[in-house]
């Protein structure tokens, strides 16, 4: 077997079913990340979302135990939306991240690896294979650098000269001795941009976050969002990409490349009001399709409130009263009773006074109360 003609079939056979790049790497272990890792563990500055074992995450030999070289694949997204709606008082809406923009990346990109593994299969028959894509114990973006596909940006993620960081990334570990292609150079420079304007500083330096505080992590958790943040998140519902917006390296790329990342501006840019109340059902039939809804709706729900007394949407009021008077949920039904401490308007205070006497939920009770601070001038 020819190893640099099957590299070649396998770039060709991998544009022509729109993986935009590909690049191979040793399946050594990654040492410099390790020590990284266990830094960000002491630190506390892991998400919990991803693979708790280090040794997994760092060395691809545990994973497949064959294991000679890794495929790093890249398909990007958009990073402009065609048309957008805007949002107006009394029409408020919210923003999913780009990242979230059309159909859920980890179905498109795991059948891209499918393909590429029946591909591999059929040309070496009995050749070993795993594929992974950001929920997998790799960490995409080491490989990614690693690979070639990009370098590693002080924003925390993989830029590539021809697309931004508007990619999304997926691996496979193979017993195959793929040549491995040279690393690129970081191109960041002196450039800061990403950590001076990041909402809650949650880029602690070049390369390092502390994802606790990162806006994209805080918009998926399930309880209530701690004080600090909840002035910081403004309209965004799910994830967020200040500090890809703001990237110099990101300028012009618009990247409308795969119609199956086209958002429907509806579903990405959404009315804030109708999440409130919406069904299991509908949300379901409405956002199932996208990876932004992989929380369910608690989450979304909970920033919708968050986004509205952003706004001070008087015209929500009516739908925050009826939800902190009758939502089950402790989380949905407390946040409420901030927001309306937040908006303020007509018989608010009262309302959240009587909801005070009724409430049996101590941390709703604290919510009740931070939202009638307001009107005690505190």
């Amino acid at each position: 077997m020819n190893m640099a003609e099957l590299k070649q079939e396998l770039i060709t056979y991998a544009h022509s079913i729109g993986i935009d790049k590909i690049g191979f790497t040793s399946a050594s272990p990654f040492s410099e990340l390790k020590n990284r890792l266990r830094r960000q563990q002491e630190l506390g500055y892991q998400s919990g979302f991803e693979e708790s074992d280090i040794e997994k995450r760092t060395n691809p030999k545990l994973l497949l135990e064959e294991a000679a070289s890794i495929i790093a694949i890249a398909i990007t997204y958009p990073s402009k939306m065609k048309n957008p709606p805007q949002g107006k008082k009394g029409a408020r809406r919210g923003i999913f991240c780009r990242a979230s923009w059309g159909m859920d990346y980890h179905t498109i990109l795991r059948e891209k690896l499918a393909s590429l593994e029946i591909f591999l299969q059929e040309k070496v028959p009995g050749c070993r294979l795993r594929s992974m894509v950001d929920t997998g114990e790799l960490s995409d973006r080491a490989v990614a650098e690693r690979a070639g596909i990009g370098w590693s940006a002080k924003n925390c993620a993989v830029i590539t000269p021809e697309y931004g960081s508007y990619v999304y990334l997926g691996e496979m570990i193979t017993d195959l001795p793929f040549e491995s292609d040279d690393p690129m150079e970081d191109q960041c420079g002196d450039c800061r941009l990403c950590l001076d304007v990041c909402p809650t500083g949650a880029l602690v330096q070049g390369g390092q976050l502390n994802s606790q505080k990162c806006v994209a992590y805080l918009t998926q958790t399930k309880g209530f969002l701690p004080d600090e943040y909840r002035t910081k998140i403004g309209n965004r519902i799910y994830g967020c990409d200040t500090c890809q917006t703001v990237c110099p390296k990101n300028k012009g790329k618009t990247n409308w490349l795969h119609d199956v990342f086209q958002p429907d501006p509806e579903v990405a840019k959404p009315l804030l009001e109708p999440l409130l109340t919406i069904s299991n059902r509908d949300f379901k039939q409405t956002y199932g399709h996208i990876s932004g809804s992989w929380r369910g709706k608690k989450p979304i729900q909970r920033n919708a409130i968050i986004a509205l007394a952003h706004f001070k949407e008087e015209a929500a009021v009516p739908t925050l009263i009826e939800i902190f008077q009758n939502d089950e949920r402790p989380v949905i039904r407390g946040t409420a009773a901030w927001a309306l401490g937040k908006i303020g308007g007509e018989g608010v205070k009262e309302i959240l006074q009587e909801g005070l006497l009724r409430e049996k939920e101590d941390s709703v009770r604290l919510e009740i109360q931070k939202g009638l601070s307001r009107f005690n001038g505190q």
